[in-house]
């Protein structure tokens, strides 16, 4: 070896010596991006790119809390009349779970009257009319199931894939996925109608997300959230030179550890102070023509709320917001099936077919997912709380055979998937697992449900949990 070839090797050396310290720090901070960690403070909600191009930008999920019967809205059984007031044979019930009646239980014909609507010709009961105007726009899916029978674990499957508490939900998956266009207002908002939901806030929860994934809930009137408004004497100056005193300390605080949750905390302090300024305008309905407030009941009863509430989600997903989410309960009719059932479809049967068609006519049902959907459907069977009332009928929770319908953003209107036995005690044709559900509704979105990960204690999450196939069939 001669002094030359030493010098280069001694300079090799050297250079990984010298710089084996900032080699180091290039794979910590990269390794501290995989996890979300970042040197300087982010915005957590700022757009990203989907996984491929996507057909829908904005979701709005209409969640029907209880689950609807799908005997007497989406899917006529006439042949229940023949059994009507049997018991059906054992065969056909064996191994049945329900939650408060028995396998043998009679079976309650569903009175309902079903009409064809549209070029497509899809069947829907006559209390919900309006929705079945719009047919030709509506993905019908009579053959869903889902592994809960009860409604907390039911809504933890719909919305977290998992029956245990502490999931991310799904607006909180869409959101860490995609982000938000909205500067000015939530990425994931709730808007709550009706005596409230079974699962609360564990249906719109981040889980082990950044708590800026969470869902924000909106009231309908006043303060879109409490404590928007300053308290008097407080100017927006003075606001401004507090928010911006406390963002410096936690940008220090941040940079010493990386959290990401100080990130979310500085967000979210600059999203509210944004939120002050649009949101009460994104409440003024001065400027929508009196031709939409009438088609969707926003001055009526009953429809006043929840048509308030669908008009709200259209003025949100104009303004950018990622993912509306609309609640209302109960639908859980164990009793009084008629009359209950028809209070509930006479408050939102008109203002959900105005929100489908008022999306369309503005040219936003075609990047606009819209779902809508309970936890589960009810049996044949019937239930009989108060024997002494003729009047008291009602339907058990039923998992193994629901109905619920999707439209606009990627989805193919005018069409019917799966099919259930003549009594709708189980599916005989094209099964869709709640899984199969959210595996569909990421990929309208541009995500591959399989690639939508987040690292907890040691392994990888996903929404779809191990499981879950896109429905091509549902896709256009």
């Amino acid at each position: 070896m001669d002094i030359d070839q030493f010098r280069r090797i001694q300079s090799r050396r050297r250079f990984f010596r010298d710089c084996a310290g900032g080699i180091g720090t290039i794979a910590l901070s990269q390794l501290l991006a995989k996890e979300g960690r970042a040197a300087a403070p982010v915005n957590p909600l700022a757009p990203k790119p989907p996984h491929f191009p996507a057909k829908a930008k904005n979701v709005i999920f209409l969640f029907m809390e209880g689950g609807p019967s799908q005997l007497d809205l989406f899917d006529p059984k006439p042949e229940l009349e023949k059994w009507h007031g049997k018991p059906l044979p054992p065969e056909m019930t064996k191994g049945l779970r329900l939650a408060f009646t028995k396998p043998n239980a009679a079976v309650l014909a569903s009175p309902r009257k079903f009409t064809p609507y549209g070029q497509s010709g899809i069947e829907f009961s006559d209390y919900i009319p309006h929705i079945g105007s719009c047919a030709d726009d509506l993905c019908m899916v009579r053959s869903m199931f889902t592994d809960a029978f009860n409604h907390h674990p039911g809504q933890l499957m719909l919305f977290g894939g998992s029956i245990q508490v502490g999931r991310p939900t799904m607006g909180a998956w869409v959101l860490y996925g995609l982000g938000s266009e909205s500067q000015n207002l939530p990425g994931f908002v709730v808007l709550s109608s009706g005596v409230g939901t079974s699962g609360g806030e564990s249906n719109w929860s981040s889980g082990f997300l950044p708590s800026t994934y969470s869902g924000v809930v909106f009231r309908s009137s006043g303060d879109p959230v409490l404590y928007l408004s300053n308290p008097p004497g407080v100017t927006r100056d003075m606001q401004r030179a507090g928010l911006d005193a406390l963002k410096d300390l936690n940008q220090e605080h941040y940079a010493e550890t990386g959290d990401m949750e100080i990130a979310s905390r500085i967000a979210s302090y600059e999203l509210a102070f944004r939120m002050q300024m649009h949101a009460p305008e994104l409440l003024d309905f001065s400027r929508e023509s009196p031709e939409t407030l009438a088609m969707y009941g926003v001055n009526e009863e009953p429809t006043k709320q929840f048509a308030t509430n669908c008009l709200l989600a259209r003025r949100m997903v104009e303004r950018g917001v990622r993912f509306v989410m609309l609640t209302h309960a109960s639908w859980d009719d164990h009793t009084d099936l008629n009359r209950k059932l028809k209070k509930n479809c006479d408050i939102a049967d008109r203002p959900t077919a105005a929100l489908i068609k008022d999306l369309k006519q503005r040219g936003l049902l075609d990047e606009t997912l819209v779902v809508w959907a309970g936890e589960f459907g009810r049996t044949p069977m019937v239930e009989i709380r108060n024997p002494r009332d003729a009047n008291n009928a009602g339907r058990d929770h039923h998992p193994l055979a629901f109905s619920l319908f999707l439209a606009g953003g990627g989805i193919k209107g005018g069409t019917v998937i799966g099919r259930t036995d003549e009594l709708c005690m189980n599916i005989v044709e094209d099964k869709v697992h709640v899984h199969d559900l959210q595996a569909t509704m990421l990929h309208c979105l541009g995500l591959e449900h399989t690639r939508l990960t987040y690292r907890h204690l040691g392994r990888d999450f996903r929404l779809t949990d191990v499981a879950g196939n896109v429905v091509a069939k549902m896709l256009a």
